[in-house]
């Protein structure tokens, strides 16, 4: 089976290596990001608001930190907002907690606002003109949903007619356009919420289990799978109604090694992945 391999994205200055990685992601422009705690959260309890810092790594390798005050998620979901904010968001919403769930923070690392967006969330990325995609896991039938960043309901799937939408296994934002491979069906979903007519468009699709996709005109990679189909690569053709499956293969490390646990951001025709000890994203890139 063929292999390819990532190639080296971002990494963190290893000047912050000593704190502990709360969560990571690649922004719609490319800038990879860190939040950072002064340690790791302890099992149970309640977890006070902290200070956090975010290091951002630009693609000139050019290097940002915006410290942020009275951060309140356990296990946050992080991304940038286009006038140089951040958005941070609790994976699961307390009850009582509700209005606090998404923190919007200023340039300067200040919250300006909160709200809650809806609990299990599987997905967190901002758009070019600043809206949050939000897509969920199975313990929230909300499916996919886009807000302002004011907390504001843009765009819903209840509407949609997505087939098997009972968790959004992979989701990719470019520009303002966003890119779904949905359980328990599994097809690839193309959202253009500004397009007056046919704002959704769905292809049939046979890979099963992918947790990030890549799409670059009528290509189309799907990444992940399950059990030893972990590390798949599977490529495709788009045609009227279909992924026409062309090739398979799998996803490495740059060393050749198989990435472990990891995390993983689509953004167009890339999927950023990263691995233990979650220090360093690489990249595939379908349109390369």
């Amino acid at each position: 089976m063929q292999e390819t391999a990532l190639v080296p994205y971002a990494h963190l200055p290893r000047a912050h290596h000593d704190r502990h990685v709360l969560t990571s992601t690649v922004d719609v422009h490319g800038v990879a990001h860190w939040l950072l705690a002064e340690s790791a959260p302890q099992p149970g309890g309640d977890l006070p608001p902290f200070d956090a810092l975010v290091v951002s790594v630009h693609p000139d390798d050019t290097v940002e930190l915006t410290e942020l005050s009275a951060v309140r998620p356990r296990w946050p979901r992080l991304d940038r907002l286009p006038d140089g904010g951040f958005v941070v968001a609790a994976s699961r919403a307390r009850r009582d907690e509700d209005a606090n769930q998404v923190q919007i923070f200023d340039a300067l690392g200040r919250e300006t606002t909160s709200f809650s967006v809806g609990d299990a969330i599987e997905h967190l990325l901002v758009d070019e003109s600043g809206h949050l995609w939000v897509a969920h896991f199975d313990e929230n039938p909300d499916g996919i949903r886009r807000w302002s960043a004011t907390g504001r309901l843009a765009w819903t799937s209840d509407d949609a007619r997505i087939p098997g939408l009972f968790d959004c296994y992979a989701l990719n934002v470019s520009g303002t356009t966003a890119w779904a491979c949905p359980y328990t069906d599994f097809p690839l979903v193309e959202i253009r919420p500004d397009r007056t007519d046919r704002p959704v468009r769905v292809w049939s699709n046979r890979v099963r289990g992918a947790t990030a996709v890549a799409v670059h005109g009528d290509r189309v990679a799907f990444y992940g799978g399950y059990g030893d189909e972990r590390d798949r690569l599977a490529h495709g053709r788009l045609t009227e109604a279909s992924v026409e499956p062309t090739d398979v293969g799998l996803l490495t490390q740059p060393d050749g090694s198989a990435p472990g646990p990891r995390r993983v951001v689509g953004r167009g025709s890339r999927i950023h992945v990263q691995a233990e000890p979650f220090t360093a994203w690489g990249v595939f890139d379908l349109g390369g």
